[in-house]
């Protein structure tokens, strides 16, 4: 789950971490009232609310609008609530989003703050480790994955304890990466164990500060703010799941956690339903291994009927970009006859316009197949997930 950057900076600043002073603002009147609260004199920061990074090298849609990207610095109030009108109601597109980009329903007013340097701070999950893993970089506003890939040099990755302080020699090899003197120790070291504990407190996936301010007196500040969840941690927080801003989700992506399955957006066009994280990965690679990509992948587990298999299946199917389907059961909990009744269910509503081939292992498998043959629907069976890759592929190259 995704939060907005205002929501992100608050949840920091609970954590004792320093942010700028801001307020969310909904029209351009509020924004001016918001500018004059944070900061009597200015300048301020006006900034697009949407969940995508490159806002400032972004654009917004239609020729009426000004040119300028989501991050604006504005010096004098008499013209922040037209700046804030640029933005508001209208579509911002960055390299991050789709060509279609996000539509700026809020923007975030704060003071601007004189930092004498920036550099920018992440905390992921690297599950090759396992670890949290903590990146430094003095690349800021890039695409960090970017970075990664053709400036690795340029990024500082340390695996830290999830139950212990960041090490001394941890902080010294950030300080000598950053070129920083011994008298920042104390700052840096009480800025990042805050930003752990946050991570660990509220079992966060992702948090990208890009970038920190060193401000004069030494401390760290937030100048931004990213951050993202566990979707199944949710319940111990559900303070956290009130900030979900469904209009930011895919549909989809929102009818999937409705009933309770997990749905991940890729970016190739074979659509993978599956039952159980290790099988999705399964799947996803042997895909990749025969030169495609899978389009999204579904994730259903036990305890569901057919009605929530067929919805599920209905979310893959009509997923414009899905030129194919692969289904790769291994039934234990979930039966396979209740998955080959939802396969039913679901082609009578949408059809079954793309080829369809299903791997069904384990508890019921006859009877599913005895099902789906019953049907007479152009469905191909296969026996593991090698085998319905290369069928399902060879029938998609012959459609084409």
């Amino acid at each position: 789950m995704n939060i907005h950057e205002y929501q992100a900076k608050q949840i920091l600043a609970q954590y004792g971490i320093e942010v700028p002073a801001g307020g969310i603002a909904y029209t351009p009147a509020e924004a001016k009232r918001v500018a004059q609260k944070v900061s009597a004199r200015g300048p301020w920061m006006l900034k697009a609310q949407i969940q995508a990074g490159a806002r400032h090298s972004g654009y917004f849609a239609g020729n009426s609008v000004n040119p300028k990207g989501g991050i604006r610095q504005v010096t004098q109030i008499r013209n922040l609530a037209y700046e804030a009108a640029q933005m508001l109601n209208n579509t911002l597109i960055t390299e991050q989003t789709d060509a279609k980009g996000r539509l700026v329903s809020k923007v975030y007013v704060e003071a601007f703050k004189q930092v004498k340097r920036f550099f920018y701070v992440g905390m992921v999950i690297d599950s090759s480790i396992p670890a949290i893993t903590l990146l430094i970089s003095e690349v800021i506003d890039q695409d960090i994955l970017k970075v990664g890939f053709t400036q690795q040099d340029k990024i500082l990755r340390l695996p830290i304890e999830y139950d212990k302080p960041i090490a001394n020699a941890q902080i010294k090899a950030i300080l000598d990466f950053l070129s920083l003197d011994k008298s920042y120790d104390d700052y840096l070291r009480d800025f990042l164990n805050k930003l752990r504990v946050t991570f660990i407190n509220l079992d966060a996936q992702m948090i990208e500060i890009n970038p920190v301010g060193i401000l004069r007196n030494k401390k760290f500040i937030a100048l931004d703010a990213k951050m993202n969840f566990d979707d199944n941690a949710m319940f111990r927080h559900p303070d956290i799941l009130r900030m979900q801003d469904e209009y930011e989700e895919d549909p989809r992506y929102l009818k999937a956690q409705r009933y309770g399955f997990y749905y991940s957006e890729l970016d190739g066009n074979i659509g993978c339903i599956v039952n159980g994280d290790g099988l999705a990965l399964e799947t996803i690679d042997v895909i990749r291994s025969q030169g495609y990509k899978a389009a999204c992948a579904l994730n259903v587990k036990g305890g569901v009927d057919k009605d929530r298999i067929a919805a599920g299946i209905k979310i893959i199917m009509t997923n414009p970009r899905v030129e194919g389907v692969l289904i790769n059961i291994l039934g234990g909990f979930l039966r396979c006859n209740l998955v080959a009744e939802g396969i039913i269910a679901a082609t009578r509503e949408v059809g079954l316009n793309v080829p369809m081939v299903v791997r069904l292992e384990g508890t019921n498998k006859e009877e599913a197949k005895t099902i789906l043959h019953e049907t007479k629907l152009p469905i191909i069976f296969a026996e593991n997930t090698n085998e319905a890759t290369e069928k399902l592929i060879k029938e998609m190259e012959v459609n084409d």
